[in-house]
């Protein structure tokens, strides 16, 4: 049994815009990681039920790097995804729709190499990242 950590954030873009931002490997490149001395040097993404999310985390200087993946298990459109990651764990993100705002929420299941906080503290990092790219790019749809 894994514990949960949920963080959120609300964008001041649509949810059209958001769902884009947060889905197309061309945009999750530049918004997928927690500090300015890592990025996403690439990402895939097969948006359908069965089919698999990946994208490459490492740090600038190559020091560490690891890939992350999930198999999703939902996807409804503008709505909610939700897949599972190797080790069972899931990872649960729903898009609410505000009109020119959306309030993005994710529900994970903790690891347990890592303290709750720590994880908490880093992927809400990669939500503030992605909050930011999306507040500061164009709407794409």
């Amino acid at each position: 049994m894994f514990e949960k950590i949920t963080i959120e954030s609300t964008i001041n873009q649509p949810s059209p815009a958001v769902w884009e931002f947060w889905n197309n490997p061309e945009h999750i490149t530049k918004w997928n990681f927690a500090s300015e001395d890592w990025h996403c040097p690439y990402a895939e993404n097969d948006l359908k039920v069965g089919c698999k999310l990946l994208s490459r985390m490492e740090a600038k200087d190559g020091s560490f790097g690891f890939d992350f993946e999930g198999i999703y298990n939902e996807v409804i459109f503008l709505h909610k995804i939700s897949y599972t990651l190797p080790d069972g764990r899931v990872v649960l993100t729903t898009f609410e729709n505000l009109g020119n705002q959306t309030k993005v929420t994710t529900l994970f299941d903790a690891e347990k190499e890592n303290s709750l906080e720590l994880q908490k503290n880093g992927w809400q990092a990669i939500l503030n990242n992605f909050k930011s790219y999306a507040e500061t790019n164009k709407n794409p749809t």
